[in-house]
């Protein structure tokens, strides 16, 4: 009876996906998520009775085996890309669990679980050690808050990461997120917490919470998720070390359309160190004016990240992803002054039918961005009221050419017009980066990449720098975007 249970619930999961179609995902997602606490019930109160009938007795939660929760924060169906892939739908039951205590990495680390509710945990690392010509690394040359930061060795992320089902309309994601500095003190931050819906209608989500906003393609991925070892230019210009996160809530529409298309709108505070183009208290994020102390006035103080995104299949064997962001609010060297940023991304990728293991494939992804920014006159410091402006791009190419072997070649500039204090400015000036690299997934829970940097800048010169990358992960990560 459990087995039949078992396939029951897969050959509906199975068919539902073979006709999918996009405007049915929240639908598809409800109906996957009552499936899960329905199979979870029926198999406790089955267990109980086939105890009962052996003499048993009636047995309690703590002794049941662990059902396999989905490992995916949203429980979403993955269409950026058109990957299709139903998270969460490999559903493990009693029946091929065996009552035991033992563990394997495959499996989420469960904690909690109450009727549906149940609650993940997962750690990864990463370490980089390498060298560069640059005796001060994190200077001039590796501007992201996670890129290595000195010769030798540096453990800039290694993070905690919970997930779960909140109740029947929410789920939960909190990601705790611990560095090394160079004197080897630890910083520690929150770098997620947030809830997003599960239920509500017309293929609407909800997301509310502290999380990083939805521009482009790379700024809401964790290191561990990076093609590269460290930022890309041009993100490190536009957003700063951290990326752009802050807390706030995200509304998002799937249209009803016959190809995938969703329209993000986020609002947020905009302040602080991850708000760097914006309500920054930080004189890097003013251009070397002190910061004012710009409090939240009304809403056209707040931060705005529009976005839509759309995918096509070209062929069998190919998906193009495309997407436009934008990211308007004010910044914090005048009363009035403000920022606007704007983005295009596209994300290609080909994989013959045939493929094992996701294996071979070629993957393209580029993002060029435009950010527009009104610097206030700071008399004291000697700066004038000016307009700085800043463009670049990044193009980087992925291909698997064998099982666990990806080699990749990232290509990737960045200018901006004169500033007045651009001398001492390391988030200006012209630069450009050419970055070969090979990576081996020994697992799904491990991988190491070797990279090569060769950087030119208006500042610098030629710099060289190589970086072996390791990292590890205990648990099941949520599942993230094609």
């Amino acid at each position: 009876m459990k087995k039949t249970i078992f396939f029951i619930l897969q050959g509906m999961a199975v068919a539902t996906y073979g006709g999918l179609d996009t405007n049915e995902v929240q639908t598809l997602r409800r109906e996957l998520d009552d499936l899960r606490a329905r199979t979870r019930s029926l198999e406790e109160k089955l267990l109980r009775l086939e105890q009962q009938s052996q003499g048993g007795g009636l047995a309690t939660t703590n002794n049941l085996p662990a059902l396999a929760a989905p490992a995916s924060p949203t429980n979403a169906i993955n269409l950026a890309g058109g990957t299709h892939s139903i998270a969460g739908t490999n559903l493990t039951t009693a029946a091929s669990v065996p009552p035991t205590n033992s563990w394997s990495p495959a499996q989420p680390i469960t904690v909690m679980r109450s009727g549906s509710a149940y609650m993940n945990v997962s750690f990864d690392a990463v370490l980089d050690a390498g060298w560069s010509t640059s005796p001060e690394v994190s200077k001039e040359l590796q501007l992201g808050d996670h890129d290595p930061t000195q010769r030798g060795f540096s453990m800039r992320n290694a993070e905690l990461a919970l997930d779960g089902a909140v109740d029947p309309y929410f789920k939960g994601f909190a990601n705790i997120v611990m560095k090394l500095e160079n004197d080897n003190s630890t910083e520690v931050e929150l770098e997620e917490a947030y809830l997003a819906s599960s239920s509500l209608p017309w293929n609407l989500q909800l997301k509310a919470g502290q999380f990083f906003s939805e521009f482009g393609r790379q700024n809401a991925q964790h290191p561990h998720q990076w093609a590269f070892v460290d930022q890309p230019l041009i993100l490190n210009r536009a957003f700063g070390p951290d990326g752009l996160r802050n807390p706030g809530a995200r509304i998002s529409w799937l249209a009803p359309t016959p190809f995938y298309t969703e329209a993000f709108l986020g609002v947020f505070n905009g302040q602080g160190g991850t708000a760097f183009s914006f309500r920054d208290s930080e004189t890097d994020g003013s251009h070397g004016r002190s910061p004012w102390d710009n409090h939240l006035r009304g809403p056209g103080d707040l931060l705005y990240v529009p976005r839509v995104a759309s995918s096509f299949e070209l062929t069998d064997h190919q998906t193009l992803l495309v997407g436009a962001s934008a990211a308007f609010g004010p910044n914090n060297t005048g009363e009035d002054t403000r920022t606007q940023i704007y983005g295009v991304d596209t994300y290609w990728k080909w994989k013959p039918s045939n493929a094992g293991d996701g294996y071979p494939f070629v993957a393209w992804q580029n993002e060029a961005l435009l950010r527009r920014y009104e610097a206030g006159a700071d008399p004291a410091a000697g700066l004038p009221a000016e307009t700085l402006r800043d463009w670049g791009f990044y193009s980087q190419v992925l291909w698997g050419f064998r099982p666990h072997w990806v080699a990749g070649l990232r290509g990737e500039y960045a200018d901006g017009n004169s500033g007045a204090y651009d001398n001492l400015d390391p988030f200006r000036g012209e630069r450009e980066r050419v970055s070969p690299n090979l990576t081996w997934y020994p697992s799904e829970f491990s991988k190491i990449r070797l990279q090569y940097n060769l950087d030119h800048g208006e500042k610098f010169d030629v710099e060289h720098s190589v970086w072996l990358q390791l990292e590890f992960l205990l648990g099941a990560h949520g599942a993230h975007k094609f």
